[in-house]
């Protein structure tokens, strides 16, 4: 796992509901528990330098898991309860909360037990519930189920600590932190305990086991943690038995995964020969708010949850900075590995394709009215629209594409509009508006119909209001449908004219694509070759293009920029992603941002590292407020009236009727205020 990096981090890594959990394989010597706890501290100590505020062990890593009858030795279960006094004064020392594995007596009674010890204090003893005996597996020969941990606390270092597998450990300092613990064969059965304490509040699962290697098991484990963490909305670290466990008959791997949500955020490497250990920074705060929207996950708590004791753990927080471990995507919306990103661009363009069949079988309609500029937005428009013709059986001369040069068109956008329509043999049609432009900025007394060189935002809505018009009155006229351009990203600054073609259609393919990934879309088409070679040799030359609206025109021969203008498209579908997706804070949003841009990507290959901008928390925070203002006060009337559209990922869309329902008289003034809380 690749870890952010940034040079001017602000608050430390348990700020904006971070938490640093690690899981760890410590070197196992089979039935020499002093050794054991020699080995648990030194890596408590290695931990405690990185700032780790949990650390899980395997099963049993007091002991030994694979020992078989000799767990029924008084010599060997005395000398493991010594070894837990012995970490239990370490822990002293050591930042982290510590989650052990260790055989321990109760009434006649052994559990396998998992201990949670904090500074020299246990705070609890949770005991395996399922225990396998099928084929290598024989732990009922030597332990009890936790169903029969009748008493509610064991004695334990002269004091009583909660036994039970109800516990959940809470950290009041760090809100979003609370703990549950299973062991092992716990995770594989139909209803993990994990899932009901997650119904109970858990937000972080940890699983000590002794799975031992196999073929194909690895994966499997990793199936379970990520679906098991998925399906609770959870961080979910699993901590496996490893080198040093007797091999009579069985081997050892000391698999070690972190996820969140369905996520993996670290994995170690397996079949180690030594002790080791793999931390990750948990966001609780994304996991809180993700089971805030959920309003199933409650409904099964309802009927799920059964009753919980839960033990408040007096964790103190490191304070001091430290780079946070934990990639954060630039670009959240387009995933980094190339042969995912492939896969989505595939999805998304059939996503596109399959909504506007459906709307033209559905209204009845064969024919599809298009502006094209030239630009990437109504591009992937039109490459979608003719694949959606194609399978329905429609002539693509039914598509009906027109450029609308006007005041401000260039002609190499002019150009690669009409060699788009021709390449692709769509209806190519040419409909000159600039003495239309002209007349109608006259007849308003605007200054550029009186010469002068004033370039407003009438002067640009002119142009883009009556394209609009032609559109939908030659799809009056010949029974067509208008096809949307505008892009999620446009429609979340409201960096679109009211009522026109990148806001306004009968139905907008576009709708729910980040500009982000909107090259990327046009990308896939070029390397799939799903259209002829002319078509491909001009995507080529609309990619290599800058955005540009064209409404205003070339000032010393550069053309206008709509990103001069609001600002990077990429800040901005990062802002957007956070704060729609998640609900987070501007001051988090800035947090994530500064990981994420303030040096160039390590990451990616040589050129890209030049290519890609980087971006300090001053840059950060100025778009960020432009940002908010556009986005929460100033445009959510134009989301309000967007046509219909297809979502295409769960990073959502901003359709009233789905994903984003807001008042348009809103102010943003709470949201401008909090960013007071960045430095």
């Amino acid at each position: 796992m690749s870890t952010s990096r940034h040079p001017e981090a602000f608050h430390s890594i348990y700020t904006h509901g971070f938490f640093r959990v690690a899981a760890a394989t410590s070197l196992v010597w089979p039935g020499q528990p002093h050794l054991n706890a020699n080995e648990i501290v030194t890596l408590s100590r290695q931990a405690s330098e990185q700032q780790v505020g949990l650390l899980v062990f395997p099963e049993l890593g007091l002991s030994g898991y694979s020992i078989d009858d000799l767990f029924h030795q008084d010599a060997l279960l005395g000398a493991v309860e010594t070894a837990l006094l012995s970490i239990l004064d370490a822990s002293k020392e050591v930042a982290p909360i510590l989650v052990v594995g260790a055989p321990l007596r109760i009434e006649q009674r052994l559990f396998n037990c998992a201990i949670v010890i904090y500074r020299g204090a246990f705070f609890g003893i949770v005991p395996k519930t399922y225990l396998p005996t099928y084929r290598e597996f024989y732990e009922r020969r030597h332990f009890c189920s936790a169903e029969h941990a009748v008493p509610a606390t064991m004695r334990l270092a002269g004091t009583e600590v909660p036994f039970g597998r109800d516990l959940i450990f809470e950290v009041p300092a760090c809100p979003g932190f609370a703990m549950h613990v299973e062991i092992c064969e716990d995770l594989w059965v139909p209803v993990p305990p994990s899932s009901r304490a997650a119904l109970a509040g858990a937000t972080v699962l940890a699983n000590l086991s002794a799975s031992n290697a196999a073929i194909g098991k690895a994966d499997y484990r990793r199936l379970l943690c990520a679906s098991q963490s998925g399906r609770c909305v959870a961080g979910y670290l699993y901590a496996g038995a490893g080198y040093g466990e007797s091999t009579t008959d069985l081997c050892w791997d000391g698999h070690l995964t972190i996820h969140e949500n369905g996520e993996l955020l670290a994995e170690g490497a397996r079949f180690a020969t030594g002790s080791h250990w793999i931390s990750a920074d948990l966001d609780l705060a994304r996991l809180c708010q993700e089971r805030l929207r959920l309003t199933s996950f409650h409904d099964c708590a309802r009927l799920e949850q059964q009753p919980v004791r839960r033990c408040a753990i007096p964790f103190t927080p490191a304070k001091n900075p430290w780079t946070l471990k934990r990639t954060i995507p630039r670009y959240p919306y387009v995933p980094a590995d190339a042969e995912e990103c492939r896969a989505r661009c595939r999805e998304v363009f059939e996503i596109q394709v399959q909504g506007l069949m459906r709307r033209l079988e559905g209204t009845g309609i064969r024919k599809a009215v298009l502006g094209i500029s030239g630009g990437i937005d109504s591009t992937q428009a039109l490459l979608v629209t003719a694949i959606a013709f194609d399978r329905l059986g429609y002539p693509r001369q039914d598509i009906l594409a027109y450029t609308l040069p006007s005041l401000a068109t260039s002609k190499r956008t002019r150009s690669i509009a009409w060699r788009l329509m021709q390449y692709l043999e769509t209806g190519a049609n040419e409909i000159d508006i600039t003495q239309a432009a002209s007349d109608m900025l006259v007849n308003i007394n605007h200054p550029a119909g009186q010469g002068d060189a004033v370039y407003d935002t009438t002067f640009e809505n002119v142009q883009a209001g009556l394209r609009a018009a032609y559109l939908f009155r030659l799809a009056n006229l010949h029974q067509g449908l208008v096809v949307g351009t505008g892009n999620l990203s446009e429609l979340a600054l409201g960096y679109t004219t009211y009522g026109v073609g990148d806001h306004m259609s009968h139905y907008n393919v576009n709708a729910s694509v980040p500009k982000t990934l909107m090259k990327h879309l046009v990308r896939w088409a070029v390397d799939e070759k799903i259209f002829a070679t002319p078509v491909l040799f001009v995507l080529d030359a609309i990619l290599a293009a800058p955005p540009t609206p064209e409404l205003v025109p070339a000032q010393r021969g550069k053309a206008q920029s709509a990103e001069a203008e609001i600002g990077p498209y990429e800040l901005h579908d990062f802002f957007l992603y956070h704060l729609s997706r998640f609900g987070f804070a501007p001051s988090k949003i800035a947090f994530l941002a500064q990981q994420a841009w303030a040096v160039p990507n390590q990451d990616a290959g040589g050129d890209q590292v030049q290519q890609e901008p980087t971006y300090d928390l001053a840059a950060i925070k100025h778009w960020l407020e432009v940002f908010l203002r556009r986005f929460i006060a100033t445009s959510q009337f134009k989301r309000s009236a967007m046509p219909n559209g297809p979502k295409i990922g769960s990073g959502g869309s901003l359709s009233p009727r789905s994903d984003w329902r807001a008042p348009s008289d809103i102010s943003a003034a709470a949201w401008i205020d909090e960013m007071q809380n960045i430095p």
